[in-house]
């Protein structure tokens, strides 16, 4: 089976690349974010692979030549120039498509550089980039007083969890105030998040409760 280099858009206008690359750049890197916590540093969580890029460089010859060409009817390299930006101005995926290989992927095309070369008179050189692209999973159920949007379950590792503290011999809201949010008066804070833990006397803390800190 030969292989040749697509590009189909929403309205299935096929774009056939008259020359194929001599070689095609897939990269793919793994993904990570980056989570900075206070008074811990910084901690890399693993988020699965990245979308992918592709990167390949051809030619858009001015005249056809069967040694390379892929079919007689070329396009002019000019006109060949301008699907390629109008692809990259579009806001829509296209799909990319190299016949006789697995590759058969919504892109969006997000680089084409373009050289002129001076002993190559009116042959257009490029390079461009396609990055893979993923439908959002985003799934909406309507109520009758409310719509919720539900992206997935949150990971368990980076949900947000409130502090806690201690309590120990000798101290007092102020002390702890002080001590876990840099200013006494704080404790105020501490007590309306722990009521229900020290009741109705906030001088009446007891060795041993847990606090949750603001």
């Amino acid at each position: 089976m030969s292989i040749n280099f697509y590009l189909i858009d929403g309205a299935n206008h096929l774009f056939q690349f008259p020359v194929n690359p001599e070689e095609i750049h897939i990269s793919r890197q793994k993904g990570y974010e980056t989570i900075t916590m206070l008074q811990h540093g910084e901690f890399d969580f693993a988020q699965g692979e990245k979308v992918k890029e592709i990167t390949f460089s051809s030619f858009f010859p001015k005249d056809y030549d069967s040694s390379y060409c892929r079919y007689e009817n070329i396009p002019e390299p000019s006109v060949a120039m301008n699907t390629i930006n109008s692809l990259l101005t579009s806001k829509k995926p296209v799909q990319f498509m190299i016949t006789g290989t697995p590759i058969n992927v919504p892109v969006f095309v997000i680089a084409h550089n373009t050289t002129l070369r001076g002993g190559d008179e009116g042959d257009i050189y490029f390079e461009i980039t396609l990055r893979t692209w993923r439908e959002p999973r985003v799934s909406e159920k309507a109520t009758s007083s409310k719509v919720s949007v539900n992206k997935g379950t949150p990971r368990s590792d980076l949900k947000e969890k409130k502090k806690t503290y201690s309590v120990k011999s000798g101290d007092s809201l102020s002390k702890i105030a002080k001590l876990e949010l840099g200013d006494s008066s704080k404790w105020k804070d501490i007590y309306k998040l722990n009521t229900n833990v020290i009741g109705s006397n906030p001088n009446a803390i007891k060795v041993g409760q847990k606090l949750v800190m603001p």
